[in-house]
């Protein structure tokens, strides 16, 4: 499954952080972040609750970057 959101992210290189930070999360099979468009694609592995992993992706996140946003 594969889902889009919106994010809040001050520079490109913010973004390739997140990136990188939201694929090393459990339960993402993919991601890419969009600095352009403050998107974020994320694909999840077969059987993986968007809701249950979304939070553990914006931890992780704002772990590398914490004045970014995810919005769900």
């Amino acid at each position: 499954m594969k889902k889009s959101y919106k994010i809040d992210v001050d520079c490109a290189n913010c973004a390739n952080l997140m990136e990188d930070a939201a694929k090393k999360t459990e339960g993402v099979k993919d991601c890419t972040v969009s600095f352009m468009t403050l998107k974020m694609k994320v694909e999840f592995e077969e059987g993986a609750d968007p809701a249950e992993v979304m939070p553990r992706v914006r931890a992780n996140c704002k772990k590398v970057e914490d004045d970014c946003e995810i919005f769900l």
